[in-house]
């Protein structure tokens, strides 16, 4: 494992850090605790000394998992990131009970890195003047927070703003080659780096999109590198080849995924990507664009949805259809996952323009719109015919690939092209 110094401090931190909003789940869709405990371990055990978690991450169940998982002594291997909820906070007095709670659930007393999570214009002003700033500082002097920082998903001018605000130790920002002109992006990795921050990168490959499968025409461009790597490996390398990067956050869920990513994280040194390869990313990224309808990373902060969508994995097919080529493959799932086969209705018609996502979306894209995007292309007139034929098993026979007389009409396989 290489190790990266926090600019301010001295303290070393694993190039790697395990992101804990994407454990691994049971069949019923809550946290898999053995397994994580297990799969959090070994990463310790090889080497990652940076967990990250938050009150939001498995609906409130993250920081409990993590704090069992450094019992026997793991505790003092790491340093635990943990955040203050915004959306949760109407008075100074919230700040002091949610964190009392957290050193109870992580146990704990105290956190190594506080973050002010997810941070934009309006919460930031919100947080400031409930007496945020103080807050801060008191829970340093009592030793109650080692450092202190925040994650970002703005603009790059309130990043600046909030960068010049307060003495931070670190900040929390999303970039991956995808995103090096989006919210603070590369101009605010640089601002950061000027003002000797450390910077956690999340989302190195927005939410494992960019790890595979990936679209064929990105797989054309990946074959052509004299040296073999994953989609993966490429998207860490990336992020990892930026000197200014101190932790780059995988929100790791599989035993492969963190084996592979802690061998990464143990070869990948700043500036070792070559000119050429910096220019195999860039045509993959043009090509990322072009086939992309929306720019979901799949977070689920806009979830639960009141008109129950689920509006990650409506935009995740309606993306795939797009990027593969395949729309009736995924007009199948789209239908058999969100039309109530087998389960409760979750499909994009449902929205009813609440606006509630949007308020929250990281990335502000308009949920409405898009959702209606996705119902003209996904859903059409004959939904409701569909999912009765798909209720009734007539048509099932062995698969999407046999309900062509139900997703007739499919669209053609996207071409891209990118100079």
């Amino acid at each position: 494992m290489l190790y990266r110094t926090v600019p301010k401090t001295g303290d070393h931190l694993s190039a790697l850090g395990f992101g804990c909003m994407r454990l691994p789940l049971t069949r019923t869709h809550t946290i898999d605790e053995e397994r994580a405990v297990r799969q959090i371990r070994y990463a310790i055990d090889h080497g990652v000394n940076y967990l990250d978690t938050a009150p939001a991450y498995h609906m409130g169940r993250s920081e409990g998992l993590v704090g069992r998982a450094l019992r026997d002594e793991y505790r003092e291997k790491v340093r635990i990131a943990t955040k203050l909820p915004p959306w949760s906070v109407k008075s100074r007095q919230d700040m002091e009970h949610i964190i009392q709670g957290q050193l109870e659930k992580l146990n704990t007393d105290h956190i190594d890195y506080y973050l002010l999570h997810s941070l934009a214009k309006e919460n930031w002003d919100t947080l400031v003047n409930l007496g945020v700033l103080d807050f801060l500082d008191q829970a340093k002097m009592s030793g109650t927070i080692l450092n202190a920082g925040f994650s970002f998903h703005g603009d790059l001018f309130t990043f600046r703003t909030i960068v010049d605000a307060y003495d931070w130790e670190f900040c929390q920002v999303q970039y991956n080659y995808l995103d090096e002109s989006n919210q603070a992006g590369t101009a605010g990795l640089d601002y950061a780096n000027s003002k000797r921050l450390a910077v956690m990168v999340m989302e190195p490959l927005r939410g494992g999109s960019l790890a595979g499968p990936v679209p064929p025409q990105v797989g054309e461009i990946w074959n052509e590198a004299p040296v073999r790597r994953t989609p993966a490996e490429w998207g860490l390398r990336f992020v990892l080849d930026h000197p200014e990067v101190t932790v780059v956050l995988s929100g790791m869920n599989h035993e492969s995924q963190i084996t592979e990513n802690i061998k990464i994280a143990g070869e990948a040194e700043p500036g070792s990507l070559s000119p050429a390869e910096l220019a195999l990313i860039a045509r993959v990224r043009d090509t990322y664009r072009c086939l992309m309808k929306v720019e979901c990373t799949g977070c689920g902060y806009c979830m639960p949805c009141p008109s129950g969508v689920n509006i990650p994995e409506c935009f995740a097919l309606y993306n795939g259809a797009s990027m593969f080529g395949n729309r009736r493959e995924y007009a199948f799932h789209y239908l058999t996952r969100h039309g109530g086969i087998t389960g409760d209705r979750s499909y994009a018609g449902l929205c009813r323009n609440c606006g509630a996502c949007e308020k929250i979306c990281p990335q502000h894209l308009p949920i409405q719109a898009l959702l209606k995007e996705v119902s003209d292309s996904m859903e059409g007139r004959t939904m409701a015919a569909r999912v009765m034929a798909l209720r009734s098993g007539l048509w099932i026979i062995n698969g999407a690939h046999r309900c062509g007389r139900i997703f007739s009409g499919a669209g053609k396989k996207p071409v891209c092209k990118t100079e």
